[in-house]
């Protein structure tokens, strides 16, 4: 297995490039560019091999609810790995660390647009069903956890990504 730590600012290279390895292209990688350099990336991670070398990144980004935002809802995304160390447990580790680095920052929710199948193994549920929507229309594939008992308390309408998530689409 990798480790896992806080990326840095000399790791953002390495990263772009295993999103652009991992997706075929630069959207993903640019957007992680966007968010650090706009000071949004409230928790990102690394998986390293022994020597250091990114193998896989996910990142957390404050997001906002329509009624009753107080900050401490976040969004996963993105999240890639290698192609080559695909398939090996990399991408779990990096979500159940970051889970981990969400609830101790003190966040109340983690949203996500992804595999319904996929993300209930983390806890994930559809957030459609806590009248919670996405500005992308992502139906099903938009879900949430929450990380207290009452973490969706107030919660409600349409949640927004940062602002950049919407360049370049």
């Amino acid at each position: 297995m990798s480790d896992i730590r806080p990326a840095t600012r000399d790791d953002l290279d390495a990263i772009v490039a295993v999103h652009r390895a991992a997706f075929g292209r630069d959207n993903e990688g640019d957007l992680v560019r966007r968010l650090v350099e706009a000071g949004r990336d409230a928790i990102s991670l690394v998986a390293v091999d022994e020597n250091d070398g990114v193998l896989g990144h996910v990142m957390f980004s404050p997001v906002t609810v329509e009624q009753g935002d107080d900050g401490k809802a976040l969004g996963l995304a993105p999240i890639a790995v290698l192609p080559e160390h695909q398939r090996q447990g990399i991408g779990r580790e990096l979500i159940e660390e970051g889970i981990g680095a969400c609830f101790v920052r003190d966040a109340r929710a983690i949203f996500v647009l992804g595999s319904p199948a996929y993300y209930a193994g983390f806890g994930f549920a559809k957030a459609s069903a806590h009248g919670l929507h996405d500005a992308f229309e992502g139906g099903n594939a938009f879900q949430v956890l929450s990380l207290t008992i009452d973490g969706l308390a107030g919660y409600q309408g349409r949640v927004e990504y940062a602002p950049e998530f919407a360049v370049g689409l």
